[in-house]
């Protein structure tokens, strides 16, 4: 295999990596929520963090893809 296999196979690991471990960090954050008995706006808050978080990476992402393209 060439070695741009080899990197795009990691770049796929690793952003399903990333979709994996927030994905387990929602699971984790709705069982704690639910077991607390948190009011909606708590919930509210905490998925909104962790959503942004997630846009974060998204973003990052993008911008990355931009520079990538344009020749940065």
């Amino acid at each position: 295999m060439l070695a741009e296999n080899y990197e795009l196979i990691e770049t796929i690991m690793l952003y399903g990596g990333l979709v994996c471990l927030f994905a387990l960090m929602g699971f984790a954050v709705h069982d704690v929520l639910k077991k607390n008995n948190v009011p909606l706006i708590g919930r509210v808050v905490a998925y909104g963090v962790l959503g942004l978080g997630a846009l974060g990476f998204v973003a990052k992402g993008i911008i990355e893809l931009f520079w990538l393209s344009t020749g940065v």
